[in-house]
């Protein structure tokens, strides 16, 4: 077994003509370009997709090998996945020669494999180059092909840096450098996931609400910190590649990811120096107008040097832990704390923001003035619910984000019965009196 350690980009034509001569500003071996070909398979049912695997036979040349990988980690386009390759002799599964324990318990393998069918395949040419920055050896891997199933197909132009050895710090780094050039976005759908969706028909994505952030049982702060950024995270790719593909609303859900990142960053400043988030920070700001601006477009924003290095800052600020150098022995105390008792004390700072806001008849202009206050507070909740039962935090939080559609639509004869409303709502938090 290996874990892949890998960044995956969406690259413009003219990001792939200058990728050569920018990777000569480093040591590295060049292999020339190879024609490989990926069939992936799947049952009826979508067994190996419901378990969060990818099995596939991959040809190069006269060689032939079958890759299954496993449920792993992704975090900003960082992908961590558990792999596993058997070298075969023919395009022909043989699903017994993998490891038994990475099956699901009670799993009929012989039954599997002949449910398996070939359900798309990958067409593409790959170029690589090891690079040698600084500890570590870099793949890049420069991929230019299609991926197809049945009539439907859509093209394939991606650089990916995968960690041959050395340490993340270095892969991130490397992918810094060549994001200053422009022309690379993160790509947060694999070859895989873009030919299922393919094979399921190409039907239009939608757009996804922002949901109340679920964590695991007993977690720490600190775990609640990160899943608190994962989750903006994946809400921002999800929409970016929405908006790139025809959805102007799409915009409206990227803006609110970065809103929830900014939240985060509040929520859990009492814990984490403003310094150990100086750098996100100062490229948050910079990028906020540009989305702001309606008539930004993504295909021009989103393959920006400036958007891509705002990405990566928060990619590279999760992966490293990059906070932990500014915490002190009393903060890691806290940080090591529960994440439930931090939510209900900040639950109550919440909900004495917003009563001290608007426990009184507004004017027009007054509400308008308290939207990006309400904004803040709505993103706080989303982030700090999520140990209550859905029923118990919806009517509160969904009251709340009514008030907030009204005035960001400017709709003034719905802001009192919408204020009324959301007031009207108990605490749903232990000890949720107001603080």
């Amino acid at each position: 077994m290996t874990v892949e350690i890998e960044l995956k980009f969406i690259a413009t034509p003219e990001a792939v003509a200058a990728l050569p001569q920018q990777l000569a500003a480093w040591p590295n071996q060049h292999s020339a370009p190879q024609k490989l070909t990926n069939i992936y398979f799947e049952t009826a049912d979508n067994f190996l997709r419901s378990q969060d695997m990818g099995l596939r036979i991959r040809g190069f040349d006269d060689s032939y090998e079958m890759t299954i990988k496993t449920a792993g980690k992704v975090v900003g386009g960082l992908h961590q996945r558990p792999e596993y390759n058997v070298a075969i002799a023919a395009p022909e599964l043989a699903l017994e020669r993998f490891p038994a324990d990475i099956w699901p318990e009670g799993c009929d393998l012989a039954a599997l494999q002949q449910a398996l069918q070939p359900l798309f395949r990958t067409d593409f040419a790959r170029e690589k180059w090891v690079v040698t920055y600084g500890e570590s050896e870099i793949e890049v891997g420069l991929d230019q092909g299609e991926v197809r199933a049945g009539e439907l197909s859509e093209a394939l132009c991606e650089i990916e840096l995968e960690l041959q050895q050395g340490n993340t710090g270095d892969l991130l780094a490397l992918a810094n450098a060549l994001a200053e050039h422009g022309g690379l976005r993160q790509g947060s759908l694999s070859k895989a996931a873009r030919g299922y969706h393919l094979a399921q028909g190409d039907a239009a994505r939608e757009r996804r609400p922002l949901n109340v952030l679920k964590p695991a049982a007993k977690s720490s702060v600190e775990q609640g910190m990160i899943a608190s950024f994962e989750l903006a995270l994946s809400h921002w790719q999800y929409h970016e590649e929405l908006w790139l593909r025809g959805d102007a609303q799409a915009r409206r859900s990227v803006m609110e990811a970065i809103a929830l990142i900014r939240q985060a960053l509040v929520v859990f400043g009492g814990l984490v120096p403003r310094k150990a988030s100086a750098d996100l920070r100062a490229r948050l700001t910079a990028l906020e107008p540009l989305l702001v601006d309606k008539t930004t477009q993504p295909q021009v924003l989103c393959y920006s040097a400036e958007y891509l290095q705002c990405k990566l800052a928060l990619t590279s600020w999760l992966v490293t832990g990059a906070w932990r150098p500014f915490i002190d022995a009393k903060a890691q105390a806290r940080l090591d704390g529960s994440f439930k008792r931090f939510c209900d004390i900040m639950l109550g700072r919440s909900a004495a923001e917003l009563k001290e806001a608007f426990n009184r008849t507004l004017n027009d202009d007054e509400y308008q003035e308290q939207l990006p206050r309400l904004t803040r507070q709505v993103s706080a909740l989303i982030l700090l619910a999520g140990a209550y039962p859905d029923e118990q935090t919806g009517p509160y939080i969904d009251s709340w984000r009514e008030l907030q559609l009204a005035l960001a639509e400017r709709r003034q004869g719905w802001y009192e019965a919408s204020r009324k409303q959301a007031l009207s709502h108990a605490p749903f938090w232990l000890n949720g009196a107001l603080r």
